[in-house]
């Protein structure tokens, strides 16, 4: 499917689309996460928006 990923669970449907390197994900409550790899071991995550339970 390449870059494009489709994400089910119980919760609902959620895709994500990037590479080893970027990735961006939105969860099926509204969430939307920007993770980015780079070599050497660094790595950094942000989750922005979306309902909290």
């Amino acid at each position: 499917m390449g870059p494009f990923r489709l994400n089910l669970s119980r919760s609902g449907v959620g895709h994500s689309y990037g590479g080893r390197g970027f990735r961006v994900t939105k969860s099926a409550d509204g969430r939307r996460t920007i993770t980015v790899n780079l070599p050497g071991g660094f790595h950094w995550r942000k989750t922005l928006g979306g309902s909290r339970g």
